[in-house]
């Protein structure tokens, strides 16, 4: 891997670190989502601080070039990242559907009483 990218993927991995912890500090990032951040920046400090492993990998894997395998391990956490928040929005879609119903069957009742 080059120095370069090895300069750019120390860099960026320390700024997403301290992102991630001055979000949380200010309460606009909470735990569990912090935490998936907080890995994945781990991962790519250990993968920069540690090239030759990463080399070892890609080419046991059978990738061209180490930073490709490096961008594979971005894309794959990204998409878990994205599956992990399509989970919440999900979760939270259906909450408040329930809610909506719940409200208009409480609307409903609350009619009736009147008439």
């Amino acid at each position: 891997m080059s120095l370069t990218l090895r300069i750019l993927l120390i860099i960026g991995s320390l700024s997403a670190l301290i992102i991630c912890f001055r979000k949380f500090e200010q309460s606009k990032l909470k735990v569990d989502d912090s935490i998936g951040w907080i890995v994945g920046c781990f991962i790519i400090l250990l993968m920069s601080i540690f090239s030759d492993a990463v080399m070892w990998i890609s080419t046991k894997l059978g990738f061209m070039a180490p930073s490709n395998f490096v961008f594979f391990v971005f894309i794959v956490f990204l998409l878990v990242q994205v599956f992990n928040y399509t989970i919440k929005l999900s979760q939270l879609s259906e909450k408040l559907k329930n809610i909506d119903h719940y409200l208009a069957l409480k609307e409903k009742k609350e009619d009736k009483k009147d008439k």
